[in-house]
C-alpha cells in the first residue's frame, strides 16, 4: 500500500500569516495612533506656543530709533542739531583677532590713535554682542574702498547714522551739555523707571545739561518694524511698521549771540555770568569758563582728551555758573543793608566814623577797611556807593547772625535756585545750627563780622547771586529761573509755553528798596566803584562790585597783587540790572582771580549789557585796570 506523505500544514500556514498579519496591522495602527496624539498634540494642544515660536524664526522685531529732538535759541538759532553720516563699526563677538582686523582696516580707512584707545574704552564698556564704532565721519571714498573688501572683514560693517552737533562748542558746553552712549549704570536706571523698551535700538542718552534734564522730551518714542527674514537672517520684505515720534524740538530763553559776547567779554579769565530778566525768570546768558568741546563726549572720549580735561588747572569740566561756591564779598552789601533796614538796626541817616578799622569791644584785632585810613563819616547810602567794609562789620555785629541767616535766605542764599538744569550746589549760608553741626564749634561774634562784607563761612554760587539780584531788581518779587521757554511738538505744530509765574513776594519796605536801588545806582556814578566802567552808558545802571579774598590775610599784612601767585588772587565780582528805572536784564559776572570787580567783572557786564538794551556789539572798553598794589572794591 501506497504512504502519503504530507510536506506542508496549510492549515497552519494559513493560522501564522494571519496571526502576522493582525500582528502587523495591529503595530501599523499603534504607530498611526501614537503619531494621531501627537498630531493633535502639537497641533491642538501646544497650538498657540508653536505658532509663536515658529512665527519668531520667520519674524524680526526691529526697533526704530526717533530722530532726538533740536535745542533753538529764543530767536531760532540752532544750539543742538543732528547730522547723518557713516560709521565703521565692529562686533567684536564675531571676530577673532581684534587687533589684526584692526591693522587690516587701517589700510582701506584712516584710523588714528586716538580711534584705537577711544575703541579699547569702549571695549570695555561694551554689552554683548553690541557694536563698537572705530571711526566716525566716514568720506564717501572711504566707504567705497571699504564697501569693496567687505567680504575680508566678516563682523565688519558701516552703519549710516545720525550724529549730534554743537555749532557754538564750549561757548555753550555747561549750558547745553551733550549725549553719550548708554552705560550699564543708564539701562539700569532705564529699566528702573520703565523706559527700557523705549530705548530698544538707541545707542545714546543725554549725559550734563538740558540734553540730560530735559532728556524725555528731547528723545522722541522709538518705533518698531516687523520684518520677513530669511534662514540666513537677511530681510525679505517689510510686513509692518510704526513709525517713531522725533523728539520734540526745545526754545530756549538764551540769546545766542548775547552768550558769545558774554562769553568773549571774559578774555582769558576764567569765570562765570548769568543774566536774567528779572520780570518772568528767563536766563538770557548763562556762561562757564572755560568750556570744553562737548563733541567729544558723544562716541566716548579718548584717554589722553580726558586727562587733559580732568587734569587742567582750569578745570573746564566745572560748571562755575551752576557749581562753583565762591565768597560772595562785595556783593553782599545792598542785602544786608535791606536786612539792617528790615530790623530796625541801622535807619539811612545813622552814620559811623570810619577810622579804616573795626574793633570788637575788648579785642585788639582789627578787622581791616579795604581803605587804609578809612572813608570817615559814612552813612548807609554812602556804605553802598563806596563799599565801606567798616560799616557792615558794625552792622552785621548789631544785627546778629540770626538775623542775618533769617532774611538772607528769603532771598535765595543757601539754598538751590530750582532752575531746569541738573547738578546744582546750594552754596552756604551760615548759621550757629551749621557751625555746630559741621564743627562741633559754637558761633562766635568774629564769625558774624566776617559774614557782614561777604567772607568767613559764605560761599555763593553766580546762578544763585544772579536769582537774588534778580529778585532785588523787581522789587522783592521772584521767579523761578528757567532756560526753556517753550517746547515745541514733533507730532503737531502746538508749543507748550513755560508758565512765569512768581515764586513769592518778599513784601519788602518801598522806601527801603528805593535807598538800596538808588545806591546802586551811584556805584556806577562818578565817587563810586564801577563809575569806570559804566561811564557814557546811555542807561543807567544799578550794580555793585565786589572782591573775594582767596587766601586769608595776616594783621597788618598789606595786600600786594603782583607779589600774589596769579591763582591765589582775589575774585572780582560785579552784580547789576538796568534800566534801573525799569530793569529787563539783572546779572552777575564773576571773574576767578580778577582782582577788584570795578577794574575787571564790571566792563565784561556793561558789554553784555550794551548788546542787549542797544542791540549793537558794544565798541571795545578802555582798560579800567586798578593801578598795582591799589585796592578798590
Amino acid at each position: 500500500m501506497k504512504q502519503h506523505v504530507e510536506l506542508k500544514n496549510h492549515q497552519r500556514e494559513i493560522f501564522y500569516f494571519r496571526l502576522r498579519l493582525a500582528i502587523s496591522i495591529g503595530f501599523v495602527l499603534a504607530l498611526l495612533a501614537i503619531l494621531l496624539v501627537r498630531f493633535i498634540y502639537l497641533q491642538v494642544v501646544r497650538h498657540n506656543y508653536y505658532q509663536t515660536l515658529a512665527e519668531s524664526n520667520r519674524i524680526s522685531i526691529v526697533p526704530i530709533v526717533p530722530n532726538r529732538g533740536l535745542i533753538l535759541d529764543r530767536n531760532g538759532v540752532v544750539l543742538a542739531q543732528n547730522y547723518s553720516g557713516y560709521t565703521l563699526e565692529i562686533t567684536p563677538n564675531k571676530i577673532k583677532d581684534l587687533e589684526a582686523t584692526i591693522n587690516d582696516l587701517s589700510t582701506l580707512v584712516a584710523i588714528t590713535p586716538k580711534d584705537r584707545k577711544r575703541f579699547k574704552k569702549l571695549l570695555a564698556e561694551r554689552r554683548n554682542f553690541e557694536t563698537l564704532m572705530i571711526r566716525n565721519r566716514l568720506s564717501d571714498e572711504e566707504v567705497a574702498r571699504f564697501a569693496a573688501q567687505q567680504y575680508r572683514f566678516p563682523g565688519v560693517e558701516i552703519k549710516a547714522r545720525l550724529f549730534r552737533d554743537y555749532p557754538y562748542g564750549e561757548k555753550t558746553a555747561h549750558l547745553i551739555g551733550y549725549i553719550g552712549r548708554i552705560n550699564e549704570t543708564d539701562v539700569e536706571q532705564l529699566e528702573e523707571n520703565d523706559l527700557a523698551a523705549n530705548y530698544r535700538g538707541s545707542d545714546y542718552i543725554g549725559k550734563v545739561g538740558l540734553e540730560q534734564s530735559y532728556e524725555s522730551e528731547l528723545h522722541g518714542t522709538t518705533g518698531v518694524e516687523q520684518v520677513e527674514v530669511d534662514s540666513g537672517g537677511r530681510a525679505v520684505r517689510m510686513l509692518s511698521r510704526t513709525p517713531p515720534s522725533s523728539g520734540n524740538t526745545l526754545v530756549l530763553s538764551i540769546d545766542a549771540k548775547l552768550q558769545e559776547i558774554a562769553e568773549q567779554s571774559f578774555g582769558n579769565y576764567r569765570g562765570a555770568l548769568v543774566a536774567i530778566d528779572p520780570n518772568n525768570g528767563e536766563v538770557l546768558a548763562f556762561v562757564s569758563k572755560p568750556g570744553y568741546d562737548p563733541g567729544l563726549f558723544i562716541d566716548g572720549i579718548d584717554p589722553q582728551s580726558w586727562d587733559e580735561l580732568n587734569n587742567s588747572p582750569d578745570v573746564p569740566l566745572n560748571n562755575r555758573a551752576l557749581r562753583g561756591q565762591y565768597p560772595p564779598g562785595s556783593t553782599i552789601k545792598p542785602f544786608m543793608a535791606l536786612a539792617g533796614l528790615n530790623y530796625n538796626i541801622r535807619s539811612p541817616g545813622r552814620t559811623i566814623s570810619d577810622p579804616g578799622y573795626f574793633n570788637l569791644p575788648g579785642s585788639s584785632h582789627q578787622y581791616r577797611d579795604w581803605k587804609k585810613g578809612g572813608h570817615g563819616s559814612v552813612d548807609m547810602f554812602k556804605s553802598i556807593v563806596i563799599s565801606c567794609d567798616t560799616y557792615y562789620y558794625g552792622l552785621a555785629t548789631e544785627m546778629g547772625i540770626d538775623n542775618i541767616f533769617n532774611f538772607l535766605s528769603r532771598f535765595g542764599f543757601g539754598k538751590k535756585t530750582g532752575i531746569d538744569l541738573e547738578g546744582e550746589t546750594s552754596g552756604l549760608l551760615p548759621s550757629q545750627e551749621w557751625k555746630m553741626k559741621r564743627y562741633k564749634e559754637k558761633w562766635y561774634t568774629g564769625d558774624t563780622v566776617s559774614v557782614g562784607i561777604g567772607q568767613g563761612y559764605n560761599l555763593v554760587t553766580p546762578m544763585q547771586l544772579a536769582y537774588a539780584t534778580a529778585t532785588l531788581a523787581n522789587d522783592g518779587v521772584a521767579y523761578l529761573p528757567h532756560l526753556v521757554r517753550e517746547v515745541r511738538s514733533s507730532r503737531s505744530n502746538e508749543s507748550r509755553l513755560i508758565e512765569n509765574k512768581p515764586e513769592f513776594d518778599l513784601k519788602i519796605n518801598p522806601a527801603h528798596l528805593d535807598l538800596v536801588q538808588r545806591a546802586m545806582v551811584a556805584v556806577n556814578q562818578p565817587g563810586g566803584t564801577a563809575a569806570q566802567a559804566a561811564a557814557g552808558a546811555p542807561y543807567r545802571i544799578a550794580g555793585k562790585t565786589g572782591t573775594a579774598q582767596v587766601i586769608a590775610m595776616k594783621q597788618g599784612e598789606k595786600y600786594i597783587e603782583s607779589l600774589v601767585q596769579e591763582r591765589h588772587r582775589d575774585h572780582a565780582w560785579f552784580i547789576a540790572f538796568a534800566p534801573a528805572e525799569q530793569p529787563r536784564i539783572a546779572l552777575v559776572v564773576l571773574a576767578e582771580n580778577g582782582g577788584h570787580g570795578g577794574g575787571t567783572a564790571a566792563p565784561i557786564a556793561r558789554k553784555v549789557m550794551d548788546y542787549y538794551l542797544l542791540g549793537k556789539v558794544p565798541q571795545p572798553l578802555p582798560d579800567v585796570s586798578h593801578k598795582e598794589g591799589e585796592e578798590n572794591d
